[in-house]
């Protein structure tokens, strides 16, 4: 069975997408966990046909937790060690952190210009991103950092990475040359058009969902609740009963 769905002739077309697993892969959200939660078993399935992946995180994670009495620093950094080590169980070595605060993130061009410095960076062949777009569908995906980084990162990748005239200091006293990201994955959005089949590695996603204590610890049954939220999407790509995928909208970059 192919990992991939294409939703139902209703959602928008891609046309030219190429669905294969990609040679590099840059990943961009607001928390630690994010990625857990949304994507990492499409992560996992690309890694095992060899993608090269890099996460980058935007807030130091400072707000989350349930824990009153720890300190907000101390829960910054207990979050960052959580994802660092929920990163290396699903494959993926290099990780990045912006440090931006939790909670107050702005598309600004402080946030533009350092998305832009990773992706010239990494220079990926895809990237996947959070929509800048509210999904009315699911409480979960509306926090606005989600929507704030996705704004900031969709200005990042175009035009901003591509345009040796925007942030020229990245060029000219960094040596970072424009990049052009070929495709981009949109996770969280209100229109998702392509599903990954990821019920081989559930097990080893909430595994690494696990990874962040301080986030889920609280969960009577966070693998009830990852499962029942893949199936829908397993449904909406019309998989076979019982099959789990993660959603996407994808946009074509060229």
């Amino acid at each position: 069975m192919t990992d991939f769905a294409t939703a139902p002739a209703t959602a928008p077309a891609t046309g030219r997408a190429d669905r294969s697993a990609p040679e590099s892969l840059l990943v961009v959200a607001a928390h630690p966990d994010d990625i857990e939660f949304c994507v990492s078993g499409t992560v996992m399935n690309w890694i095992a046909r060899g993608t090269s992946v890099t996460y980058c995180i935007v807030t130091d994670g400072g707000a989350g937790g349930y824990d009153e009495k720890l300190p907000r620093q101390a829960m910054a950094d207990l979050r960052r060690a959580e994802q660092t080590h929920s990163a290396k169980l699903s494959g993926v070595r290099d990780v990045r952190f912006l440090g931006h605060p939790d909670s107050f993130v702005e598309p600004s061009v402080e946030l533009r210009r350092d998305l832009c410095r990773v992706i010239r960076q990494v220079r990926p062949q895809r990237a996947i991103i959070p929509s800048p777009e509210i999904n009315w569908g699911r409480l979960a995906d509306l926090h606005p950092d989600h929507r704030a980084v996705g704004d900031a990162a969709l200005r990042a990748v175009y035009p901003e990475a591509r345009n040796p005239f925007a942030h020229p200091e990245l060029l000219k006293q960094e040596g970072l040359e424009p990049w052009i990201v070929p495709e981009l994955w949109l996770m969280t959005g209100p229109t998702p058009n392509q599903y990954v089949d990821v019920t081989a590695v559930f097990a080893r996603k909430v595994e690494a969902l696990r990874l962040h204590t301080s986030q889920t610890a609280h969960f009577d049954d966070l693998a009830g609740l990852l499962r029942k939220w893949l199936a829908e999407h397993g449904r909406a790509a019309g998989l076979p009963a019982g099959r789990l995928a993660e959603a996407f909208q994808i946009v074509d970059g060229g």
